[in-house]
């Protein structure tokens, strides 16, 4: 043990340069288990230990190993402290109960352009109709679908709206994505639908340059849509301007199964293309002039003209999560050019790191966060670990006749090498979120990037350029052509054969474990850092949890079974799509569809019969119920009652009986049977005592008094 611990410090010491790199990683460590917690802790925590940490900093040794650690237990302090207060801080009610037919009148904040119409978040708001909330439980901010033919709007217009609302969803199972968690950080207290055209009842006056930039976005995404009609304008304005949700569903199922749905989304990606084009087009043309290329540095003005066009592009894009963490790490890298220092490293990733987390402390937990550095960590971690090999390899081409055959080769490998280190090292992240893995991302990405870089985002630059002038067209069309041969790449690489994978969702452990195994491998430079990769192994071998054999939604209407085989069944009158695709993908399946039973299972009296299904697992007899006049008969013949009507005190018999009250109270249920138990979990129960579940006694504690 004595000559462990020797070994462990002397790689400590060697290892000194990098203990910086660690620092977003200690406040993300802090910021991961304030979410872990089951309840909500007090304010004055995290500050408390962080004060702490300081002391033992200033007490500590200069330089030591243990002011390292205290300075490690201070900046997970403070990802904690800084995320406990981020929740209290946008703290905000959210709708009860449902609500309809009811007038809407808000302030639009944002504005989405789907393919089957727009979607508003409006600020502000006023209800008007029967039992709205009174004024101090009034929403903060709400988002509703206005449908096809929504009046012409702007960011900052007064809307009224006649819509449907309810409060944001709860997850479809334990375990599964919390829209409600990200509601609270958004301020969204209810959700909802229009039931009759928008009005606009005031339009905004054109000031402030948050309205005008959403203004902008909004402008370029209809100019983009008039000019290149779907499928290729959906793409080419998520390209621009971030907008997603105008890309046509095929085209984005597409890009999720060939492993091109990153082009989609405005990242490292777009964000290197804008800045080299930019940087590009500078140098050459002032090299052009060779009076002013011996008078000025070229290279330094393209940088700071790059940080201004990378800024714009951000912002134009909402500013989401892979942006700006690009545009911070392309903001560091351009001010080590101007400073004549080093453009690509870790260091530049940490501080980028540092910057989202804190500005947004939750945005740690969304797979756009962990899947974005995670690449960008692992591409730079392979850049300096090949550094010597590189080096090599360009001594050897000095001496090739034919050295622009290298050059192409060496171009390609380089593309390769990078998909597959991104694939690699993104591939578990969107096992744990999505359930989905892409095999072939690295043939469709070999094929898409290029054709994106040297292609696509020329154009749409120069689409920039032009839209001013009214002369846009003539660069969407030829970026039309270009993106038409992406989703062609898209559809063609997703048709093949297990091009791309559903798999069961993975445990919390394997997330924390990969993570982990994952920065140790990347983050060190000795060959300690091997040690990594068991533990990252070790988190893909955890594999998947047991699905539940049971299921019922939060609103109690939905109710679902997995059978003898695996495969997810609903099993009531109604079926929600979303909640029944959500349930089969955690199962690892594509999609669930209606229970019918087998002839055996008929023949035993199982199935589907006018509101009342039964099903039977090991010695469990189980009835699902939907119709109010079936319950009797299914309390008196079954062990397990699930019941979208109420039952509670009329159902006596069954060893378990859950209905749609207890769905309202405590969200989601599944249940596990076995030999000689059931095991029963639901989604607020799995959440813990959070403000973001309904019905919680921290979310009383922390909403906002009126004028507070």
């Amino acid at each position: 043990m004595t000559g462990a611990r020797t070994w462990i410090l002397q790689q400590l010491d060697a290892e000194r340069g990098r203990w910086m790199l660690w620092l977003p990683v200690a406040m993300g460590l802090g910021i991961a288990v304030y979410f872990e917690l089951p309840v909500e802790p007090a304010l004055w925590l995290g500050p408390a230990i962080a004060a702490a940490g300081c002391v033992a900093v200033a007490l500590a040794p200069a330089g030591s190993k243990a002011r390292a650690l205290c300075i490690g237990m201070v900046a997970a302090a403070f990802g904690f402290g800084l995320a406990t207060w981020r929740t209290a801080d946008l703290a905000a009610p959210t709708l009860s109960r449902p609500l309809f037919g009811i007038n809407v009148e808000g302030r639009i904040a944002d504005i989405q352009r789907l393919p089957e119409g727009v979607r508003v978040v409006l600020e502000a708001v006023r209800l008007k109709g029967n039992h709205v909330p009174p004024p101090e439980m009034m929403p903060a901010r709400l988002r509703v679908s206005l449908g096809k033919g929504a009046p012409k709007i702007g960011v900052g217009d007064r809307l009224l709206v006649l819509a449907n609302l309810s409060q944001p969803a709860g997850p479809a199972a334990p375990g599964a994505f919390d829209f409600q968690r990200v509601a609270w950080y958004q301020q969204l207290g209810a959700v909802g639908y229009a039931l009759a055209p928008a009005v606009v009842i005031e339009h905004a006056p054109p000031s402030g340059i948050i309205r005008f930039i959403d203004g902008l976005r909004a402008e370029i995404t209809g100019r983009i849509m008039k000019a290149v009609p779907n499928p290729e304008g959906g793409v080419i304005a998520a390209m621009l301007t971030g907008e997603q949700t105008a890309v046509d569903k095929n085209v984005n199922q597409a890009m999720r199964d060939s492993g091109l749905a990153h082009i989609l989304s405005i990242s490292g990606l777009h964000i290197v293309f804008v800045v080299g084009l930019v940087m590009g087009l500078i140098r050459y043309g002032v090299a052009l002039v060779p009076p002013l290329a011996l008078r000025i540095d070229a290279k330094k003005i393209a940088a700071v003209v790059a940080l201004l066009v990378a800024l714009f592009y951000t912002a134009l894009a909402g500013a989401p999560v892979p942006a700006q963490r690009s545009c911070a790490m392309a903001a560091f890298a351009l001010l080590a050019i101007l400073l004549d220092r080093t453009a690509l490293s870790l260091r530049l990733v940490a501080w980028s790191a540092m910057v989202v987390l804190v500005a947004a402390p939750d945005s740690l937990t969304g797979a756009s966060f962990q899947m974005s550095f995670a690449a960008v960590i692992a591409l730079i971690a392979a850049w300096e670990m090949g550094a010597g090999w590189r080096r090599r390899l360009h001594e050897r081409a000095e001496h090739l006749r034919h050295r622009w055959l290298w050059r192409i080769g060496a171009g390609l490998g380089a593309s390769l090498a990078t998909t597959l280190i991104a694939s690699v090292a993104t591939g578990a992240f969107a096992a744990y979120h999505f359930n989905r893995l892409s095999f072939l991302g690295v043939v469709a990405n070999l094929l898409g990037v290029p054709l994106t870089g040297f292609w696509i985002m020329p154009w749409g630059l120069l689409a920039m350029l032009l839209m001013p002038f009214g002369l846009e067209r003539f660069a969407l069309v030829p970026m039309g052509w270009g993106v038409d041969g992406l989703n062609a790449i898209a559809f063609h690489v997703g048709a093949w054969p297990q091009a791309a994978t559903l798999v069961p969702s993975l445990p919390g452990a394997s997330l924390w474990l990969m993570t982990l195994g994952g920065l140790w491998f990347c983050l060190w430079r000795r060959r300690w850092r091997y040690a990594g990769l068991p533990v990252v192994a070790l988190a893909m071998l955890l594999g998947p949890g047991r699905a539940p054999d049971l299921l019922m939604s939060e609103d109690g209407r939905v109710l679902g079974l997995r059978d003898e085989h695996g495969m997810v069944h609903v099993a009531s009158a109604r079926l929600d799509r979303f909640i029944a695709d959500t349930w089969a993908r955690r199962s690892g399946q594509e999609g669930a569809k209606k229970w019918t039973a087998s002839a055996e299972e008929q023949a035993a009296g199982l199935g589907c019969h006018t509101g009342l299904c039964r099903w039977r697992k090991g010695p469990w007899r189980v009835a699902l119920v939907s119709d109010e006049r079936r319950l009797a008969e299914a309390c008196g013949s079954a062990d397990i009652v699930l019941s979208t009507v109420d039952a509670q005190g009329r159902c006596r018999g069954p060893r378990v009986v859950i209905d749609r009250r207890d769905a309202w109270r405590q969200g989601a249920q599944a249940l596990w049977l076995d030999e000689t138990a059931v095991r029963r979990e639901t989604t607020n129960a799995a959440r813990g005592d959070r403000p973001w579940v309904p019905n919680s006694s921290s979310r009383q504690a922390v909403v906002k008094a009126p004028g507070a």
